[in-house]
């Protein structure tokens, strides 16, 4: 007797675990719970969060640690929730899918007023549409293991997200037709391919001062070890985006920071922007990568890799993929520059050393807090100083660095740390976020409490929208005052600690790296007008456009 074929439910999750997923993030809801239902009977963990947005954002970290992510939500009240989150996801390029439950295909009938509809039983789905590769509705057992395949195969190969909606009538039906998936079966033109590699390689034999421009898609495709040895065998100078912040060790002679344009530190600036071959790879041309479009890169001195475009100068390659790229440009051919002299580049190396009864400062807080980072750390940064201060953070080898760099949503990084640390188990997350942003989404330390996770929280205290604040002051920078510290209370777990002075946050670092059982908020009063360098540098130039 033949077996079987699963049912759709089984498929998908069947389907996930092959793509090494172990935890899916989300809400339950009517239009969801059958198939919430066959997740607890999987290998794969459900991950109870308290908010959809959020469980987009634990996705969405997850996602970029681990390769993809899952975020399972009901219909529309669920749904159109966790839309921003993926939003995100999207702009950033991280491959997170999105299962929806939805009315059932029998419900459906004409003008039917169930609880949850917006306009008609597509919207969700056009929504999504329009902010994900692929997007299927499984209203169909004959079609429905392909359309699975079809959006699973599509977030794979673009590291971008996907959406499948589950009509909870569907769950339980039985597919009928199976096909191969595609993933991993996309090649390049050799013809293309090979004329890219060649020109590339000319180009940069020609040059006499090239450097490396890596960004953020070197991370979501794992090619951190390629970028690595083209650097150590060439002998390339490096920078990375402010999204692409540790795809390389910080530590290595090569690396010299984050370029930004204005927004960055001139020496690094002018270094890129001087050179006669700018090897842009896998970096998104945003307006915060460069600076607010302060960044002068000329075209016809750069080569531009990413996964949907390959261009050198002026003439674009069609059909080549991003990693055949990569691997080729390393060959024989490509010569080895003279170890170039970079001293004068690097940022002074100066240990830190602690005014005990000194107020905190944004700028001596940055420093003051690299002397704790270590490689078994994943550093979160939200948005804000937050992020614009965490630039000049050196990041170790094995340390993650995380943050929305280019969407910029506000409310990312306490759920983000709930991704990453189930996502990463060996690794800590120690969490940069201001109080404005903490407001956000900050209740979901209840979930790490729920889950046993332990990160370090530091929240900025600066009485409101900082970054906002330099732009435009007004009333409607200002948020309500929070007793953070005393936040354990409330989840009845935790530490918490109030600090104002340098002394008083090394107390509380060496406390928190000693408390490894549960999580540590930190709270770091500031001065309401204080700043990062960099943040003082993007508020002149943003205040323009105002």
């Amino acid at each position: 007797m033949r077996n079987r074929p699963p049912t759709i439910g089984e498929y998908l999750l069947n389907k996930l675990e092959s793509y090494n997923i172990g935890h899916i993030f989300g809400i339950p809801g009517d239009y969801v719970l059958r198939f919430y239902k066959l997740i607890e009977e999987s290998s794969i963990q459900h991950i109870g969060m308290t908010r959809e947005d959020a469980a987009g954002y634990a996705a969405d970290a997850y996602a970029r640690t681990n390769g993809m992510g899952v975020v399972c939500i009901t219909y529309c009240v669920g749904g159109l929730s966790t839309v921003n989150a993926i939003a995100g996801a999207y702009a950033e390029k991280s491959p997170v899918v999105v299962i929806s439950g939805a009315p059932g295909i029998n419900e459906r009938g004409k003008d039917a007023l169930l609880h949850h509809k917006v306009k008609d039983f597509h919207t969700q789905l056009r929504i999504y549409d329009e902010i994900t590769v692929a997007t299927e509705l499984l209203d169909e057992p004959f079609t429905a293991f392909n359309e699975i395949d079809n959006v699973l195969d599509a977030v794979f190969q673009y590291k971008r997200p996907g959406y499948i909606e589950l009509p909870r009538d569907m769950v339980d039906v039985r597919g009928t037709l199976y096909r191969r998936a595609s993933t991993g079966e996309h090649k390049s033109d050799t013809d293309s391919l090979n004329a890219a590699v060649r020109d590339a390689v000319k180009f940069i034999n020609q040059s006499k001062n090239p450097v490396i421009l890596a960004g953020v898609e070197l991370h979501r495709f794992g090619f951190q070890d390629k970028l690595l040895k083209i650097v150590e065998e060439k002998q390339i100078p490096v920078v990375a985006t402010l999204l692409g912040k540790s795809v390389m060790p910080e530590a290595h002679p090569l690396y010299l920071g984050i370029y930004e344009g204005a927004m960055g530190r001139r020496e690094i600036t002018e270094f890129v922007e001087r050179s006669d071959c700018v090897i842009i790879l896998g970096a998104f041309m945003t307006d915060v990568n460069l600076g607010i479009y302060t960044a002068n890169l000329d075209r016809s001195r750069s080569i531009y890799a990413t996964s949907e475009k390959i261009s050198i100068q002026y003439h674009s390659y069609d059909d080549v993929m991003f990693e055949d790229f990569i691997d080729l440009l390393n060959s024989d051919k490509l010569r080895k520059q003279k170890k170039p002299n970079l001293s004068w580049i690097k940022p002074e190396s100066k240990p830190f050393e602690v005014q005990p009864k000194k107020s905190i400062t944004v700028k001596r807080f940055f420093q003051h807090l690299n002397t704790f980072i270590t490689d078994e750390m994943s550093v979160i940064a939200d948005v804000g100083d937050s992020l614009f201060g965490a630039a000049e953070l050196r990041i170790p080898q094995h340390t993650n660095f995380i943050s929305p760099a280019y969407y910029t949503s506000m409310g990312f990084a306490v759920p983000a740390s709930i991704g990453t640390q189930l996502s990463v188990p060996n690794t800590r997350p120690l969490v940069i976020v201001g109080d404005g942003a903490f407001q956000m989404t900050g209740t979901e330390l209840s979930t790490t409490v729920r889950y046993g996770l332990n990160p370090i929280v530091v929240i900025l205290n600066n009485q409101g929208y900082g970054t906002e604040r330099h732009l435009l002051e007004g009333t409607f920078n200002d948020i309500g005052c929070w007793n953070y510290s005393s936040l354990p209370t409330l989840f009845t777990a935790g530490h918490g600690f109030h600090v104002r002075t340098e002394g008083e946050f090394d107390e509380a670092m060496k406390a928190a790296l000693d408390e490894t059982e549960q999580f540590i908020i930190i709270e770091v009063e500031l001065e309401k007008l204080d700043r990062s360098p960099a943040l003082a540098r993007l508020a002149e130039r943003m205040a323009e456009e105002i």
